[in-house]
């Protein structure tokens, strides 16, 4: 029988990463990844993360044409993941434009709001306390979807009249691939947006109406795992009329491409940082969130869920301790690449084994505790050498996971091992030895554990 493939995509933070699966052998035979560099700054909105589809699209253009097209032509199934929470509006028949080329048929977006993403923090307390209790086990925090609209509502409501479709980017891509007027959204990602009843799959609908929110904006939930439509064109030699997947999470997806056994446990270090296991089968949440409770309870595939410590500090914080360096170095007229420093700070802290510094960084707070911020302590004049401070950094990453979920509450649910996943992991030896030191239970490192590999099986699985 000919080779037949699944396209895997996965739209983060940062990158895009494109991987076909082969359906046969559920083996991965080519993968590409481009940054985005899709950030852009809004002066006007206090701590506003923003970023632009045109340029997410355009690292997605990239990553396809350099896929070999004969095996493009064999794709019977596409599936999207992204990152999470975030919102981007558009107009409904008009979302894009589609155009032909030497790479075959792609679109490009037009009519559509900037991207605001999961690290967005309009949001003030004062105004996330105002809003109405959701009737859901998840609270509501900065960067998630309803938040954000709620935001928009009562300070940009002239912008939200512009558009009448929203959804999170992967979304975006399925209902532009599919050639379709409204947007379905999986449980998965309407979790993330908040004011969503993940036991019946429905938006709150009455609290949101009561509460004067754009209930037209919402998409239509769907199951985790189905299928949301087929491609309305050829796109860059993938047929017209293959099956497009209802866009999943980024961090369900990544928890798929490793998760072996029910007894693993799932640390995903990137920009930011999880640790998660699977609850048992006849699990349910709560009814009410606990706004206080670091786990969370996200909903996963078949009625089952996962218990996740989501952190909101992760590989981001040393990518700001780099990013701090580069920029002191530059005012002493020294320029060093992001890349040089980075792979610096590792040789020094592995020359550095052990360190005394305490380094709490949670430089971005935590959802379940905004307020507090990050903190350095019992600094004395032996131990503030690259090494030292690396390393604490390091610690103190894993260190604040531990603190959201102590290893006793793995050992108590049978977790019997710990499989480490993530950019922030596999480029930072330091980090990995810190997991080794937090951990009572065995660490494994899986090849190809990332969300763009986790989806192209969900929907292999499916087929």
């Amino acid at each position: 029988m000919a080779a037949q493939y699944v396209l895997g995509m996965d739209l983060g933070t940062t990158s895009i990463k494109v991987v076909l699966l082969d359906s046969q052998s559920k083996t991965v035979t080519d993968s590409r990844t481009f940054p985005t560099n899709s950030d852009v700054s809004n002066d006007e909105v206090e701590h506003a993360k923003e970023q632009d589809p045109a340029r997410i699209i355009s690292a997605l253009d990239q990553c396809m044409a350099a896929l070999p097209k004969e095996k493009l032509n064999k794709v019977i199934c596409v599936g999207v993941s992204g990152q999470m929470h975030g919102v981007v509006f558009w107009k409904s028949r008009t979302g894009c434009k589609w155009s032909s080329g030497d790479a075959g048929h792609t679109f490009i977006p037009q009519d559509m709001s900037r991207l605001i993403t999961w690290q967005d923090g309009r949001c003030s307390s004062d105004f996330l306390s105002s809003l109405p209790k959701p009737e859901s086990h998840l609270s509501v925090a900065n960067g998630f979807g309803c938040a954000s609209i709620f935001w928009y509502t009562k300070h940009r409501p002239a912008l939200l009249s512009e558009f009448s479709v929203a959804g999170t980017i992967q979304d975006y891509v399925v209902s532009m691939l599919c050639g379709s007027e409204d947007c379905v959204m999986t449980g998965q990602n309407a979790a993330s947006w908040g004011y969503f009843n993940t036991t019946n799959n429905q938006w709150n609908m009455e609290i949101l109406k009561g509460a004067g929110f754009p209930v037209h904006l919402l998409p239509v939930p769907v199951e985790s795992g189905s299928i949301a439509g087929r491609t309305c064109s050829e796109w860059h030699g993938i047929p017209a009329d293959t099956p497009v997947g209802a866009a999943l999470g980024d961090f369900q997806c990544s928890v798929y491409s490793c998760m072996r056994d029910k007894a693993d446990a799932v640390l995903n270090l990137s920009t930011s940082a999880q640790l998660t296991f699977a609850m048992p089968a006849d699990f349910t949440p709560p009814t009410a969130p606990d706004p206080v409770s670091p786990i969370a309870y996200f909903p996963y595939f078949h009625n089952t869920y996962l218990a996740v410590a989501a952190s909101l500090n992760g590989g981001n914080v040393m990518a700001t301790f780099v990013g701090m360096l580069t920029s002191w170095m530059k005012e002493f007229g020294v320029e060093l690449s992001e890349a040089k420093v980075y792979s610096t700070l590792v040789q020094c802290a592995l020359t550095q084994p052990s360190t005394d510094l305490c380094v709490t960084p949670t430089l971005l707070g935590e959802r379940h505790n905004p307020a507090s911020l990050g903190l350095v302590s019992d600094i004395s004049p032996t131990n503030l050498s690259l090494g030292h401070v690396t390393r604490g950094i390091c610690r103190g990453i894993l260190a604040n996971l531990a603190t959201m979920m102590p290893p006793q509450m793995l050992l108590a649910a049978g977790v019997k091992r710990i499989m480490g996943s993530g950019s922030a992991l596999s480029r930072n030896e330091v980090l990995k030895q810190e997991v080794e030191r937090m951990s009572p239970l065995p660490v494994v490192y899986g090849e190809d554990v990332d969300s763009a590999v986790g989806v192209a099986m969900v929907f292999n699985d499916r087929l």
